[in-house]
Parts: structure tokens; sequence; C-alpha cells
């Protein structure tokens, strides 16, 4: 069991460097789950906003034979998300760890 975010983490989680490399090789699809306007000042280039606010996993796209990757300012967000597809029985168990904070730390392509 794990208690106070010690021990395996609940969620697959993607690094930016990782989560930009399944995006260069086109086997992901990011769904950001930010507020419309925090999604509007900056985003991973090709990211799909659906906000938390409204969140519903059974209208999430059919990523097709593509990883489908959540995302939201710090990694939060993403994980409340994937408990809501969690109890869905959705397949959706990954996001990218540290959220959006974390890829435009590590430099990569932002797009408005």
């Amino acid at each position: 069991m794990s208690f106070f975010g010690f021990g395996k983490p609940r969620h697959r989680e993607l690094t930016a460097r990782q989560l930009d490399g399944l995006l260069q090789q086109g086997r992901a699809l990011v769904v950001d789950v930010r507020e419309p306007d925090e999604f509007a000042a900056g985003h991973i280039p090709g990211a799909i906003n659906m906000p938390l606010s409204g969140f519903r996993p059974s209208q999430l796209p059919d990523p097709g034979d593509k990883m489908l990757v959540l995302n939201c300012a710090a990694g939060r967000r993403s994980a409340m998300a994937l408990d809501k597809c969690g109890v869905a029985q959705a397949a959706v168990d990954t996001h990218l760890a540290g959220g959006f904070g974390a890829w435009r730390a590590a430099g990569l392509a932002v797009e408005n």
C-alpha cells in the first residue's frame, strides 16, 4: 500500500522526453485536461483539450493504435482524470509526469 505519494505510482507516467519521442514517432495522442484559457496560453503540439471540469471518459477520442496520454499543468488534474477513467473502466492509464510544466522545463515545442 502507498501512503502520501510514497511507493509505486497509481498511474503510468511518462517523462516529457519520453512523450516527445512517442509524438515524434506518431505513437501517442495527448489529451490536455487543463481549462480552455490555460490550453490557449500554450499546449503540447497536437493536443486535444478536454477540461477536467467537464471530463467524461466516454468522450475521450479513439486513439486508434496510439497511446492516449493525459496531461495538465503539473500532474494532479491528469491523475484525477485517470482516476475517473479507472472508475469508468476506460483503457487509459498514462499521464505526463510533472504535466505541462515539465514539458516547458524540458524546452520542448509549445503550440498556442
